[in-house]
């Protein structure tokens, strides 16, 4: 009897301890825990979310970074289709305009985050902390010195529509597909009403990338195009002659926004990460990487402005307001009316 009471003792013992053992190597086999990864989507340019990997891989060893980079069209068709399945394939995303953080904060999916240097940031902000400016960017127009002159070109966003030395030689990116020109395209036509729609069809305006209206300018095919600030600064820094128009009848600031992603929707669930890489992407020294790619500080206290840009008070200064609920509430109309006044109107 002593020997069979052992025995059962025994195996107790072990089932126990192999249980434990089981449920340890769950643990220890969670890569969510162990690699620390961070998803990020965002819509910078190809070349900038390069820079900005390497960056964060040297600032943070400890967390996987991982980055998907998509148009503003292209990563809204993404998280629309993962929505419907309750998990997103990312934990934070940096997008080209605020009406998509109001959306997604409407829709429950993001989580609030109080940022605590909150009052050194110069740009608005969710009161509730579901998004906050990150980098500004500019709409602006652009020229090329070695094959017109600026004199002969539109020097405002309204000329841009009307000049008839232009016509047939300007472009622009499509609000159907990037934030960025939905943004300026509200903003242009709560300024001059859907007639500015028809003026750019009857200016026969070209619908390009912008890569693509970069290098038709540099060619000469186009005399002036409508391109972020950022695109043309950053080719001046590798020795292009392309120069910026701050246009006369204002430049479009456009703040882009970094948000979380809650735990419901978050790809890895990882919250903690998730806040510390916001808070670096807001303090002095994620502005720095900012600007040093290009992009406009949205600190109160950073004076370093981005290569060969006016400082960012001027741009304010003189600048388009955009209407963000505007951009969210009327972006559907918007697009079909641009569709059918400058895409199929052309004249």
């Amino acid at each position: 009897m002593k020997k069979i009471i052992l025995t059962i003792l025994a195996l107790s013992v072990l089932i126990v301890s192999s249980c434990g053992s089981t449920s340890n190597t769950s643990a220890a086999e969670d890569p969510v825990r162990i690699e620390g990864r961070i998803s990020i989507y965002t819509s910078m340019y190809g070349s900038v979310v390069e820079d900005m990997q390497r960056i964060l891989a040297g600032h943070f060893p400890q967390y996987q970074v991982v980055f998907t980079y998509g148009g503003t069209g292209t990563l809204q068709a993404k998280i629309a289709h993962e929505a419907e399945t309750g998990r997103l394939g990312c934990d934070i995303l940096l997008v080209a305009e605020p009406s998509y953080s109001l959306e997604l904060k409407a829709r429950g999916m993001l989580h609030p985050y109080q940022y605590r240097g909150v009052s050194d940031l110069a740009f608005e902000h969710d009161p509730e902390g579901f998004w906050y400016p990150v980098r500004i960017s500019n709409m602006v127009l652009a020229f090329n010195p070695q094959r017109n002159s600026r004199n002969t070109l539109p020097a405002s966003f309204n000329d841009f529509a009307h000049d008839a030395r232009v016509r047939g030689a300007i472009s622009m990116s499509s609000p159907l597909t990037s934030g960025t020109s939905l943004a300026s395209i509200t903003a242009l036509r709560d300024k001059y009403g859907y007639d500015y729609f028809n003026a750019l069809s009857r200016q026969n305006v070209h619908i390009d990338s912008s890569a693509v209206g970069i290098a038709k300018l540099e060619s000469g095919e186009y005399k002036v195009i409508m391109v972020l600030e950022e695109s043309i600064l950053n080719m001046r820094k590798e020795g292009s002659r392309l120069e910026v128009i701050y246009p006369a009848d204002g430049t479009i600031v456009i703040p882009s926004t970094i948000m979380i992603v809650n735990d419901t929707y978050s790809a890895n669930r990882n919250i903690a990460a998730a806040e510390e890489i916001t808070d670096w992407f807001l303090s002095p020294e994620g502005q720095n990487a900012i600007v040093a790619l290009g992009m406009h500080s949205v600190r109160t206290d950073f004076d370093r402005l981005p290569h060969d840009a006016i400082p960012t008070s001027e741009i304010v200064a003189n600048s388009i307001p955009v209407n963000w609920d505007n951009v969210l509430n009327n972006k559907d109309e918007i697009r079909n009316r641009f569709e059918e006044y400058v895409i199929y109107g052309r004249n």
